[in-house]
């Protein structure tokens, strides 16, 4: 029997890789409500699997697991940013990683990711060996598509999907966009809530009217949101993945991301690809995306077929054959 954690679904990128592969298995959730991501969690996951046999699986979407378990184990870690990120770190977490997440690595029967780059970090960082490690990517809903409503904002947008971590780049996002000098009825949109530095620094650089924050969205919106925005840009300074690359390429909106981590091997030739540390790259990208309407047609025509290769389908089929395979 396949015993699962469920309290990972989600709107987050864990959240949504979770409900989408748990939906395609068999298995019985286990008896817990707390965050999976809370300290202490794997005692309490171990005492919720003491009855499981070595005839039983445990499986985890995301980067939990338990200290001790009688049954194999397989889990998920989407990226290392709490490893090479130094800013979304703590002593309490570079602890955790050295210790509890490299014994897991050690002990599970294989791990999962969503990348070849993170694949490969996994290994390095880890010491297992690269076969132990599997990219079962990700996917993109088919409620991302370019037809459909458009987001009601009363000006074009430039959109940057984030959350105020600072890998995220953002206070590069809107020097590079105070620096393109764009048409001043064009606007940067942030998902999520503003902060008193980032309003700051729109406002030193003189554009604060012109920065926007729309809260959290739901998922439901998203796609009217990717759609009304002239393009994505989403130069981050690290990611496992990147799916807000994908989404906005499904719903034909062009991007403009990083030439690092994963990034580029998300978005192929379908992107801009800059480098997130110069402001001026970033700058240059976003004046080339918005003021070049052959380039514009260019990219949401390769961005459709790229998203194309991504499928939840494809994914969660990678997740059972590996299960199966213990």
């Amino acid at each position: 029997m396949i015993y699962a954690d469920q309290r990972w679904i989600g709107n987050h990128g864990i959240g949504r890789f979770a409900r989408h592969v748990l939906a395609e298995l068999d298995y019985r959730p286990v008896s817990l409500t707390s965050n999976p991501a809370a300290p202490f969690d794997s005692l309490r996951l171990s005492l919720a699997l003491v009855k499981l046999t070595s005839r039983d699986l445990f499986f985890s979407p995301g980067y939990n697991t338990p200290l001790f378990c009688s049954s194999p184990f397989i889990f998920a870690i989407h990226d290392l940013s709490h490893v090479f990120c130094p800013e979304n770190t703590s002593p309490a977490i570079r602890l955790y990683y050295a210790t509890i997440m490299k014994r897991a690595c050690r002990r599970a029967a294989r791990i999962l990711t969503v990348s070849e780059f993170t694949r490969t970090q996994i290994a390095d960082w880890s010491g297992v060996r690269a076969e132990k490690v599997v990219n079962v990517g990700c996917g993109v809903d088919a409620a991302y598509q370019p037809e459909g409503d458009v987001y009601g904002l009363p000006f074009s947008y430039l959109l940057c999907v984030s959350n105020r971590k600072k890998h995220k780049n953002e206070f590069r996002v809107v020097e590079a966009f105070a620096k393109a000098a764009l048409n001043e009825k064009t606007h940067l949109v942030f998902t999520g809530e503003p902060t008193a530095d980032l309003i700051n620094w729109a406002e030193r650089w003189g554009i604060k009217s012109r920065v926007d924050f729309v809260g959290e969205v739901p998922e439901a919106q998203l796609p009217s949101l990717y759609r009304g925005a002239l393009a994505l840009i989403f130069p981050s300074l690290y990611e496992g993945f990147g799916l807000p690359v994908l989404e906005a390429m499904a719903c034909g909106t062009p991007v403009v991301t990083s030439n690092v981590t994963a990034l580029p091997e998300i978005a192929g030739d379908a992107a801009l690809l800059v480098n997130p540390t110069s402001i001026d790259e970033i700058a240059a990208g976003i004046g080339n995306i918005t003021g070049d309407d052959s380039l514009r047609g260019d990219l949401k025509k390769k961005g459709l077929a790229r998203a194309r290769k991504f499928s939840w389908q494809e994914t969660c089929g990678q997740v059972r054959q590996t299960l199966a395979s213990g």
